[in-house]
């Protein structure tokens, strides 16, 4: 795994076609958490080739801060996969955190990934660990979620493609990862929860797809919230004017953050101070009770808050 990465925030994910120069070099100070270089569905077939060299010029020639840096390459039912991964990865520099596999269907999609990275590194001499984002976007590899989660220790992300899954089940609609009027609820419910679960299970961080309408914003605000509420880490970002957006969806608010530090400190003070026989494991705080769980609970918050930089307020 990227010692570097694995805990640093995701909450705007950034897609950069790798074909692009002039995108990438602009994508780099665009404030995203996290920035994907994309050699799948971005680059045209015949551009495939040479956007490899021009994704490693970039990872090796611009400043991309403190974000996590992936590359995205083809999954491996193409012709494209293992070039994709030795060329980039033997001629990247150490500041390449990950690779991100799309498409996977079972935990031997992830484990073959594991295996050529672990090769290259050996013979390279490269310093650290090339981490692996794997992306659930078909019928089966939604099945097999479970085990694609525990496949490796490199894995840091579960992702989920909401518009190659609505092809892989058949859905009837032809725009992935937005709301569907007609459908009375969340047509995407049992899949965000499901892939949330696994991911939680194996301490990987779960991040949603697209949201392919870029012009509409309030409705990219409104579906986010979704899988905000449910507890996904972040929200990919097909394009600049999304990122604020999605950062701030994946932000809790000061008055969030302030509440949990409260929370923390009102169940240390009941549960250490006092004589033997007078600390408590639930105490009233306002007009809530509030116990073990509810710390976990304030922790959860502090830490999303400080991995995105948010500091408590005074007094």
């Amino acid at each position: 795994m990227s010692e570097r990465s694995r805990n640093l925030p995701r909450r705007a994910c950034l897609s950069v076609p790798g074909s692009s120069p002039k995108m990438m070099a602009k994508a780099a100070g665009l404030g995203a958490d996290m920035v994907f270089l994309d050699l799948e569905d971005a680059v045209a077939p015949l551009e495939k080739e040479a956007a490899r060299g021009q994704v490693v010029e970039a990872i090796n020639t611009l400043d991309w801060g403190e974000a996590v840096l992936c590359v995205r390459v083809n999954a491996w039912d193409t012709e494209w996969t293992y070039r994709d991964v030795i060329d980039v990865v033997e001629n990247a520099s150490e500041r390449l955190d990950e690779l991100m596999l799309p498409k996977a269907q079972s935990a031997a999609d992830v484990q073959a990934l594991d295996m050529l990275l672990t090769q290259i590194e050996k013979v390279t001499g490269r310093k650290s660990s090339v981490g692996i984002e794997a992306q659930i976007e078909t019928a089966r590899g939604l099945i097999n979620v479970e085990e694609i989660c525990a496949a490796s220790s490199r894995l840091e992300t579960i992702i989920f493609g909401p518009a190659d899954f609505a092809a892989s089940t058949e859905m009837p609609v032809l725009t992935g990862g937005v709301q569907i009027p007609e459908y009375p609820g969340d047509h995407f419910h049992y899949v965000f929860s499901k892939i949330l679960m696994a991911g939680r299970a194996n301490g990987l961080q779960v991040i949603d797809g697209p949201f392919l309408k870029i012009k509409e914003g309030e409705a990219l605000r409104d579906y986010a919230m979704r899988t905000r509420l449910l507890g996904y880490d972040g929200k990919w970002a097909l394009h600049p004017d999304q990122v604020a957006i999605i950062n701030e969806v994946f932000t809790p608010t000061q008055e969030q953050y302030d509440r949990a530090f409260d929370i923390l400190d009102a169940y240390e003070k009941a549960t250490t101070e006092g004589a033997a026989g007078e600390r408590k494991g639930a105490v009233m705080f306002g007009d809530e009770m509030i116990d073990e769980a509810s710390r976990k609970m304030a922790l959860k918050f502090v830490s999303r808050g400080q991995r995105a930089g948010m500091s408590r307020s005074s007094g």
